[in-house]
């Protein structure tokens, strides 16, 4: 991959990362519920989760979803029930607590990581869309694993700095959180469910 065309797929990625989902949404929740340094852990689920899917899409499963209509419409359906059980949880969820550390203990790391890593792994869309972007910015005549690993990484760590950076706003609003976390909780909680709702009727 030439250096100018990195330049453009940094910018495309960029803009991608900031774009409202499941996972900035998660991100940007988790920040607010746990702090900056507990959402570590589900901002590297989400990233490890996109990387894998980059992979797929690299290596084919794209075409193999937009040829399978049932495939794909049953990875939509698990996709949409995992984000409308996270919204769930979330309506349960007890407020923040004013003490960061007391909130944190309600969800271990290993959680947190794996909310982060589902999340995106369940959404076929991020499947069909790398698989149709990244191959504009695929040179033939380069070696070609060497730019799937460029992407990757550019975007691994794109997806990364903007999700820490959202986490750590979220940080901020703690003390009005303390205040109307409960609304807060549903509010988000209502986002994951129309997001869970709205994903397996996506065309």
């Amino acid at each position: 991959m030439a250096l100018d065309t990195w330049f453009i797929f940094l910018a495309a990625m960029i803009g991608l990362s900031l774009t409202p989902g499941p996972n900035t949404l998660l991100a940007l929740t988790h920040g607010a519920l746990y702090g900056r340094r507990r959402t570590l852990f589900t901002v590297a689920g989400g990233v490890l989760g996109f990387t894998i899917v980059i992979a797929l899409s690299l290596f084919g499963i794209g075409a193999l979803l937009q040829a399978s209509a049932t495939l794909f419409t049953a990875l939509k359906v698990i996709g949409g029930a995992y984000l409308i059980w996270l919204g769930i949880q979330l309506w349960r969820a007890p407020a923040p607590s004013a003490d960061p550390h007391e909130q944190g203990s309600y969800r271990s790391g290993g959680s947190l990581f794996r909310q982060g890593l589902l999340s995106a792994l369940t959404n076929p869309k991020a499947v069909l869309f790398f698989a149709a972007f990244l191959p504009q910015f695929i040179d033939p005549e380069r070696e070609l694993f060497l730019q799937f690993v460029m992407m990757a990484a550019t975007f691994a760590l794109t997806e990364f700095v903007t999700e820490v950076f959202i986490a750590s706003f979220a940080q901020r609003t703690r003390a009005w959180l303390v205040r109307s976390g409960r609304r807060f909780n549903r509010i988000c909680a209502g986002l994951f469910v129309l997001l869970g709702g709205w994903l397996p009727l996506a065309r």
